[in-house]
């Protein structure tokens, strides 16, 4: 086979352009040599992924280039770095005082197996750049090496090569020496027109990015260590990153990710945004730990091998990409090992509900949030007409579907064949532009499809892990219009850059909104240089259930229910579409879906985010939790309920009661246990007990990544000690240790005691079970940690305060209002919040409304004072009596204006079970002791003890009356 077809000499200009020929020789060669004069980083952009699929398949590259007339970018030099770190030789022609550099060769060789090797050379006046590729009048000949021809010419030119690649000027490309020759630069402005360019203007952030920056900026500010953004497909995530680098100043940079394309495509962003620091590549093949910016495989850093060698505070800034994917355990081991100055997760997963376990791995600090229709109104991503196409051919409640998933043999059967190719055909036709991504099922799908389709004068390829045509080649052709459609399995998720797409063609059934949304995602990016104005997307969609995470990632809605619902005048930014078959939204409605049962609420979400729920996960789901442990007692029973298959979870079934009362139903009213919980997991206590020493320790490792809870959960004197002192011992023993040994009232026995220094589960587990039943603590525990959390920011959100900070000390600050004297305030009212003059009782601050208090009051912070009602009749004795019914005006209790509580009366708030807050009223007195003892006026009641799980929230101040009020 011919490396280069057609006339050997290409004239350029729009009717020939050098570029197709180039991309389809370096795409079919096993040896690559090119000799430039100028390289600019235009030019180099147009052939750079497939020079580094090259270098995947084992090709050989030597590229050389001159430093004449100081026209070569120096970006565009830092980018060759990138491909000679990953093989290729990249070399530097040093032009000595009125020398010139004029070539302009590039060489292709293809050794075939068995056979006499064939290739070209082209030699003319195209430089590396976007005009000399596409659209200047560049004359190029090309000389060919058949089987049938003598190779003399063309080792000639080979040989030529070789001496201006051998020369004693021609020196390695370094960092050392792009350092140099960008400062020399910068004090001579080369005549860049001589290679129709221009000084490529600095990158700066978009509006959404620029937002972004200001947040993160923030977030630091309030001693935030981890924080996750969540910016759709499109918008940027990656160059935010590097924006948000630069902004920290930061020195040590890890960014990691889990495929190789996306490191790829985030070092060439780090290098032209950030061209001074040294990148680094830590993977299979190499090792680099030291460069001012690693780029790390998961697969290759999250292994304990390589992270037990490491420095905890080796970087002082590290990004995971794609972050939905950090809830594996190779994630999860590298999260807990490093402790940067901040960590970025970055993800464009569609809402909470999806984000909910991994927002977890930030401190559930949820930094930023842009979606798709947020990427549309302002302007950074195109529209999408989206054609929601009855899938007539498949009937989708015959196949079978196990584990959220259609099973693909079945699938590929329904797939392949000539009538749904022709259904599917005839819309595509209907609805297409120019450019068309297909996302097919199987390889065998894609190779069908494309052959359908290139039978009936339709230019397709088929692309995947086994295709004759690479996926930087198939992109190339489809961008240049060689081919109009692109079959895929798998290969275009994540890490593609192709803004010319515009037609999203989806043939499969998509698992998530998560993996729906990055199909979608291919198509929105602008494209100037195509005039393109929306995306069309063309989706075959089936009579099944699982299809309805289509219109719920499109309208952003939080259920199915509401996405079907809103069908019917499907209202997005006006400048979108979507029209769905009348008889699929007819279909959805007769579902008839039960959001009320918690069976049927799991299987829902499980169908929607494509595995299952973990607890977490079902907790931010909108569901109520009590509603849930009413129905099924705890977490893993309705799991096991609804997973009769999986017998690695019904292993758990004699451990359920130890999971639900040891670790999903631990009162907490610090986070404390959930802390202590996370290190005796880390610590693998199940199979070794761990020492209380070495628990303590591990505890306050793990509460450092929790900055914002240490701040506020440890007493303000001790946040400053070590892991190893002795008074953080003391404290933590005292405290969580303690507690969680303690037996409760409704259990048979204390889930956890300490023995011989050493904190056991008190639990039989079978050692073949050990790694099931720790999975599943871990799980519950970032269920406490995310309820928790939560609970913080509802009661902060309801009470109108923000955390502030300086340089000495972190404190609770109260938002004070600009309340005068003669004004008359308005206080938060909150009916429902019935402080219980009794036994504690479940209430909540879900609702409040306003109550106008008179003149007397004037001076009271509304942001700390509010109102809510007396319930029972445990406090309608003594001097003042609080009757049921009675209005209380409450102080909120903050760190700062806390005092002393003794003789005072408060509302002290505990969590149930269930995780609902109960709360009740009494005085408080200290005993000699040292421990805090409740006490009702009404002496029918007799006192209670306070202890770890009560939590002291409000101080009255007064029982109003009608004359209190304005």
């Amino acid at each position: 086979m011919k490396l280069a077809e057609g006339p050997v000499l290409t004239s350029g200009g729009l009717d020939d352009p050098f570029l197709p020929k180039l991309q389809q020789a370096i795409n079919r060669a096993t040896s690559i040599e090119m000799s430039v004069s100028f390289i600019q980083q235009s030019g180099l952009d147009l052939i750079f992924d497939a020079l580094s699929d090259a270098l995947e398949r084992n090709a050989s590259i030597s590229i050389v280039t001159s430093d004449y007339l100081l026209i070569t970018d120096p970006v565009a030099l830092r980018h060759l770095m990138i491909l000679q770190s990953r093989g290729a030789k990249t070399k530097i022609f040093a032009c000595k005082n009125h020398q010139s550099f004029h070539m302009k060769t590039y060489i292709f060789v293809q050794q075939q197996t068995g056979q006499t090797d064939v290739g070209c050379a082209f030699i003319g006046s195209n430089n590396i750049s976007k005009a000399a590729f596409t659209h200047a009048f560049e004359w190029c000949l090309r000389h060919d090496l058949l089987p049938d021809q003598d190779p003399k010419e063309f080792s000639y030119i080979r040989e030529q090569f070789l001496q201006i690649f051998n020369h004693s000027q021609a020196i390695d490309l370094s960092n050392a020496f792009i350092n140099d020759y960008a400062q020399k630069r910068k004090l001579f402005k080369p005549p860049l027109s001589i290679v129709h360019e221009t000084e490529p203007e600095e990158p700066v952030p978009n509006s959404a990015q620029e937002q972004a920056l200001i947040a993160l900026a923030d977030t630091r500010l309030a001693k935030q260590s981890k924080g996750l953004v969540v910016l759709a497909t499109g918008m940027g995530k990656t160059w935010l990153a590097a924006f948000d680098v630069q902004q920290f100043n930061a020195k040590k940079v890890l960014f990691v990710a889990h495929r190789e394309e996306i490191l790829l495509q985030a070092e060439r962003t780090f290098k032209t945004l950030l061209p001074n620091m040294v990148s680094g590549h830590f993977n299979a093949t190499t090792k680099v730990i030291d460069a001012d910016i690693v780029f790390a495989s998961i697969q290759t850093l999250g292994k304990p091998e390589y992270l037990n060698k490491l420095d905890q505070a080796h970087f002082d800034y590290v990004i995971v990409d794609e972050f939905h994917h950090a809830g594996a355990v190779s994630y999860r081991l590298l999260l807990n090992h490093f402790t940067p100055q901040f960590l970025l997760g970055l993800t464009a997963t569609p809402e909470r509900t999806d984000q909910a376990d991994i927002l977890s791995l930030c401190d559930n600090n949820l930094v930023f949030e842009k979606n798709i229709i947020d990427g549309i109104e302002s302007g950074i991503l195109v529209p999408f007409h989206y054609q929601g196409i009855k899938d007539e051919t498949v009937d989708y409640r015959e196949l079978p579907w196990r584990n959220g998933k259609f099973d693909p043999q079945q699938l590929m059967n329904q797939f392949a064949t000539q009538k749904r190719a022709k259904h599917v055909f005839g819309h595509w036709q209907t609805h297409k532009q120019q450019r068309t991504l297909a996302f097919c099922v199987s390889k065998a799908h894609a190779d069908f499809m494309a052959k359908w389709f290139s039978t009936r004068g339709i230019k397709a390829v088929s692309v995947h892990s086994g295709s004759e045509v690479r996926r930087g080649e198939a992109l190339g052709q489809l961008n240049s219009g060689e081919i109009e459609v692109i079959f895929s399995v798998d290969l275009f998720n994540e890490g593609t850059d192709l803004p010319s797409i515009d037609t999203i063609l989806i043939l499969r059934p998509t698992e998530s909104k998560i993996l729906f949304l990055q199909q979608l995602g291919r198509g929105l990016r602008t494209s100037p240089e195509t005039n393109k104005t929306f995306v069309s997307v063309i989706d075959f969609i089936g009579n099944h259930i699982s299809f309805l995470n289509r219109p719920m990632a499109l309208l952003q809605t939080a259920n199915a229910n509401e996405a079907i619902k809103r069908l019917n005048n499907p209202e997005i930014d006006s400048k979108c579409l979507i029209n769905i078959d009348p008889e699929l939204v007819d279909f959805w409605q007769q579902l008839k879906l039960d959001y009320t049962k918690a069976d049927q609420q799991y299987q829902l979400l499980k169908d929607d985010l494509g595995h299952r729920p973990t607890a977490t996960e079902f907790y931010h789901s909108g569901y109520v939790w009590s509603k849930m442990t009413k129905q099924n007692d705890s977490w893993f029973e309705l799991v096991l309920s609804q997973e009769r298959e999986d017998k690695t979870l019904l292993s758990l079934t004699p451990y359920l009661i130890f999971l639900s009362r040891g670790v999903e139903k631990a009162t907490m009213s610090k986070c404390f246990k959930a802390i202590l919980l996370e290190a005796f997991i880390e610590l693998d206590g199940l199979s070794t007990p761990p020492s209380i020493d070495s628990l303590c320790v591990k505890s306050w490792q793990v509460f450092k990544r929790y900055p914002k809870l240490w701040t506020q959960d440890v007493k303000a004197d001790l946040q400053q000690i070590n892991a190893q002192s002795p008074q953080w011992r003391k404290y933590w023993l005292d405290n969580p240790i303690t507690f969680l040994c303690k037996q409760d009232k409704s259990d048979i026995q204390s889930w956890f005691v300490v023995q011989n220094d050493c904190l056991h589960a008190n639990v039989d587990i079978a050692v073949e079970d050990i790694e099931t039943v720790t999975r599943s603590m871990s799980e519950l525990s970032q269920l406490l940690l995310a309820r928790y959390s939560q609970r913080l920011t509802k009661t902060k959100t309801k009470m109108n305060t923000v955390e502030s900070t300086n340089n000495n000390q972190d404190s609770v600050v109260a938002i004070t209002k600009d309340v005068t004297k003669d004004a008359q305030p308005s206080l938060n009212f909150y009916p429902d919040l019935k402080i219980a003059c009794g036994h504690f009782k479940t209430a909540t601050d879900d609702y409040f409304e306003t109550r106008q208090l008179n003149d007397s009051f004037s001076r009271l912070d509304p942001s700390i004072y509010f109102i809510a009602p007396a319930s029972g009749n445990s406090m309608n004795g003594g001097k003042n009596q609080i009757s049921d019914g009675d209005l209380l005006l409450l102080e909120r209790v903050t760190p700062i204006n806390a005092g002393s509580i003794t003789g005072q009366i408060m509302a002290i708030e505990i969590q149930d079970t269930a995780g609902d807050n109960q709360y009740l009223l009494r005085k408080v007195t200290k005993l000699a002791d040292g421990q805090y003892q409740l006490n009702a006026n009404n002496l029918d009641y007799p006192p209670m003890t306070a202890n770890e799980t009560m939590n002291t929230f409000a101080r009255l101040k007064q029982v109003l009356d009608e004359s209190d009020f304005g």
